[in-house]
């Protein structure tokens, strides 16, 4: 019931596997297999997203109920994908990827494929560039988590 738990975590924007691997450790699952279906969980969201989202948020920012939150939504990854442009120039899959993968807030798979659909990277490039980013954050929290928690727990 647990791996439900962290597969469902980590597919929820802004906290993704980041925070799903924190939860394992926290209930003190085996790491490897937190990992991979972390993984798993925060890479499923991602086709939809870059196919669907960006749409939908345009469709819904004028809208009376949701059209704040929308308008954030869109508003974030257009913050994101110049971010990227800015920084990266030609070598935009290895900023989306690592855009991904440093595990600090607002960065995960989510943001940076909405980033990658605005900035109209191809599909392709954007699923390998976040499934990338996604790993490195995985081994980065999935070490820090283990090492805070096996400190704790020891």
């Amino acid at each position: 019931m647990l791996y439900i738990w962290i597969f469902l975590i980590s597919m929820i924007p802004l906290i993704e596997l980041r925070g799903a691997i924190i939860f394992s450790q926290g209930w003190q699952l085996p790491i490897l297999i937190s990992y991979i279906i972390c993984i798993v969980g925060n890479m499923l969201p991602v086709p939809f997203i870059y196919l669907f989202a960006r749409r939908i948020l345009e469709w819904g920012k004028d809208k009376k109920y949701i059209g704040k939150f929308f308008t954030f939504c869109l508003e974030k990854g257009e913050k994101g994908g110049k971010k990227l442009t800015d920084k990266a120039g030609n070598g935009t899959f290895l900023a989306l990827m690592f855009f991904v993968g440093i595990p600090l807030p607002g960065t995960g798979a989510w943001t940076g494929t909405l980033a990658a659909s605005i900035l109209d990277i191809d599909f392709k490039s954007t699923v390998v560039a976040v499934s990338f980013g996604v790993l490195l954050a995985g081994i980065i929290m999935m070490t820090l988590s283990y090492v805070g928690f096996g400190f704790l727990f020891g």
